[in-house]
């Protein structure tokens, strides 16, 4: 959820000019004078007293979203893991009826859109099992208290504001239910993201992500369209490395056409060779030089915009490969301990006090604490992956 929310800032830039971007509010501020003070800028916004007075009738905050905020998930699961409880026997299972259920629908959505009906579901699967969890907290009540909240007061005020105008011109319910952050409906939107891509296919007047499934694959589409999927082209696919191998270049920063990577040794997975192509492509090692290999596409980047976990969108192009009839991974999965927030913030301190700067340790492994690894490879002439895992977190205790 956390990479999920840096991953809505995207969405919240859309919205984020002199109209519309939220005032912030003092410190020392009430919940009732937040309120008053989101009620004048709804107000200035057009909303109507009608939505508000309903919306706001007895709403307190919601400690459990606040709880739910400061303890989200402890352990930083490696790629094997992620996977296997992502892309399961169940969801495969329930992915294929799906696909079957409602192969019309999802047909003339792909003439539409250009987005094929495997990634639409895997994407649905990924995001609530199909619709058998989409969170059941109040919308309003939960982005009023994480508005509330300092920490990320302007990101939650902008939701909130752009949910009440949902509310207000009746897109969505008013006592509409949610997860914790604020997302909504089968594939759990943000409110801006359901103000700038759902889409109304059925045109009832409602945007109806949480039972419409015209209105649910429709906008799920039109979202991935609008950040970039490029329509007949894969998301990526799985390959074979040589072991001389300079792994300094999986990483997404470096592209290279289909046909350079073939020239520099890589295969499919099965060992034959890449086809030729002059499409764009990046090599990612999700559990470094010893795991996996996979060329990235642009399509690949698409669903990074969706949501900025490598392995989430890892995750959706194996499920959709999967549900369009592929085999399993070749390579052989790696069993390895998962590593705690706690763990990466001692590989960040760690590194910083031997000269390989991680910025600011905070237990999440981003470009610039891969980067540093990637140094502290070179020095210590390792291959130079930029991997985070337990093997590292070893070496440097």
């Amino acid at each position: 959820m956390f990479r999920l929310l840096i991953c809505l800032l995207f969405s919240y830039s859309v919205f984020a000019n002199d109209t519309l971007a939220p005032k912030l509010v003092p410190e020392s501020q009430s919940f009732k004078e937040f309120l008053l003070d989101i009620r004048q800028q709804a107000t200035a916004q057009g909303i109507s007293d009608a939505t508000l007075d309903q919306a706001f009738l007895g709403l307190t905050p919601n400690p459990k979203v606040i709880k739910l905020d400061q303890t989200q998930a402890e352990f930083s699961q490696n790629f094997w893991r992620y996977l296997g409880s992502r892309v399961s026997e169940y969801r495969l299972n329930k992915g294929a009826q799906k696909l079957k259920l409602h192969q019309k629908t999802l047909q003339e959505n792909y003439q539409h859109y250009g987005v094929p009906p495997h990634i639409v579901v895997a994407f649905w699967g990924l995001e609530t099992n199909y619709g058998s969890y989409m969170g059941n907290l109040s919308l309003v009540r939960s982005l009023a208290t994480l508005s509330y909240d300092q920490r990320r007061r302007a990101f939650f005020t902008q939701q909130l504001l752009t949910l009440l105008k949902l509310i207000d011109d009746d897109k969505i319910p008013a006592d509409a239910k949610g997860s914790w952050a604020g997302a909504m409906g089968n594939v759990q939107f943000m409110p801006t993201n359901v103000a700038a891509y759902g889409v109304d296919a059925d045109k009832d007047g409602k945007i109806g992500l949480w039972d419409n499934t015209q209105d649910i694959f429709a906008s799920a589409a039109n979202f991935l369209q609008k950040i970039g999927w490029k329509r007949g082209q894969r998301w990526g696919r799985e390959v074979s490395i040589p072991s001389s191998f300079d792994y300094q270049l999986a990483t997404l920063s470096v592209k290279k056409t289909v046909n350079e990577w073939r020239a520099l040794g890589v295969k499919t997975a099965n060992g034959q060779s890449l086809p030729k192509s002059t499409m764009s492509a990046s090599l990612i090692l999700p559990m470094g030089y010893q795991g996996p290999a996979f060329l990235a596409y642009q399509n690949f980047r698409a669903i990074l915009r969706w949501n900025h976990s490598i392995l989430y969108a890892l995750s959706v192009g194996h499920l959709s490969d999967r549900l369009a009839g592929t085999s399993k991974l070749y390579a052989t999965p790696i069993k390895e301990p998962s590593l705690s927030r706690d763990n990466i913030m001692h590989i960040q301190t760690t590194l910083n006090q031997l000269g390989f700067d991680t910025g600011e340790p905070d237990g999440i492994s981003g470009p610039k604490t891969r980067n540093a690894v990637r140094e502290y490879q070179r020095a210590h002439k390792q291959p130079i992956d930029g991997y985070v895992g337990y093997q590292l977190l070893q070496q440097l205790k």
